[in-house]
C-alpha cells in the first residue's frame, strides 16, 4: 500500500512538472513554438514519460489554459465575496496589479494562445468564464436588492466587471508602462473602480 501511495505521489509531481514546465516555453515561445522534447526536458522527464500522462501537445495546452481561468476567476470571485464594502473594488484590482509577476506566464498562455484555438476558448468559454459570471451576477444582484447599485442587467455588469479584472490583471501589456511603480499602478487600480462604480460622464 505504501508502495502504491509513493508512485501516485511520484505520477502527480510530474504530471505537475509538465505543466509547470508548459506553462514557462508556452509562455515565451508560444504553443507552436515549443517542442514536446523540450518540454520534456524542461520538465526533467523522458519524451515518452511525458506522453503516458498526456495523449498530445495540445492536451497540455487545454490543461494549462483551462486550470490558468479557473484559477484567475476563482481567486477574482473569492477576494470580490470577502470584500468589506462593495466600493472597495479599487483596493482588489490593485492587490491583482501587485501579484502580476507571480501570474505573468500562467495570463500569458490564457491570453494569448487561446486566440489561436477556437476550441479550447469554446471549451473555456462554456465551462469556466460562463461559470464564473453567474457567481457575479448573483454578487451584484443581491447589492441592487440593498441598494447598493442602481438596477441594471446585472448579467452584463459582471460581464463588465469581469472584463475590466482581465484589463488590471494584464495591464502591463495594455494600460500602464512597463516598470510601473506601485503608485503608478494604485492610480491605476482607483481609476478603473472609479469608471466601473460612477462611469465618466460628469454629474450634473
Amino acid at each position: 500500500m505504501q508502495i502504491f501511495h509513493s508512485r501516485q505521489k511520484t505520477e502527480l509531481n510530474t504530471h505537475e512538472k509538465i505543466i509547470q514546465a508548459a506553462q514557462k516555453l508556452f509562455a515565451r515561445h508560444g504553443y507552436d513554438g515549443t517542442s514536446t522534447k523540450e518540454l520534456a526536458e524542461k520538465a526533467g522527464i523522458a519524451e515518452g514519460t511525458l506522453f503516458r500522462h498526456f495523449a498530445n501537445k495540445k492536451a497540455i495546452l487545454v490543461e494549462v489554459a483551462t486550470r490558468g481561468w479557473v484559477e484567475l476567476l476563482t481567486d477574482l470571485l473569492t477576494e470580490l465575496s470577502e470584500m468589506a464594502s462593495y466600493e472597495a473594488i479599487s483596493q482588489m484590482m490593485y492587490k491583482r496589479m501587485l501579484r502580476l509577476g507571480e501570474n505573468y506566464d500562467m495570463m500569458r498562455v490564457c491570453f494569448m494562445e487561446v486566440q489561436f484555438h477556437p476550441d479550447l476558448r469554446d471549451r473555456i468559454q462554456s465551462e469556466v468564464i460562463v461559470k464564473m459570471t453567474d457567481v457575479a451576477e448573483a454578487f451584484f444582484l443581491t447589492a441592487m436588492d440593498r441598494g447598493v447599485y442602481r438596477r441594471m442587467n446585472p448579467r452584463v455588469i459582471a460581464q463588465v466587471f469581469l472584463g475590466m479584472f482581465v484589463v488590471a490583471g494584464f495591464s502591463h501589456e495594455t494600460i500602464t508602462q512597463p516598470g510601473a511603480s506601485p503608485q503608478e499602478m494604485k492610480e491605476m487600480a482607483e481609476g478603473l473602480a472609479d469608471i466601473f462604480l460612477n462611469g465618466v460622464l460628469a454629474k450634473k
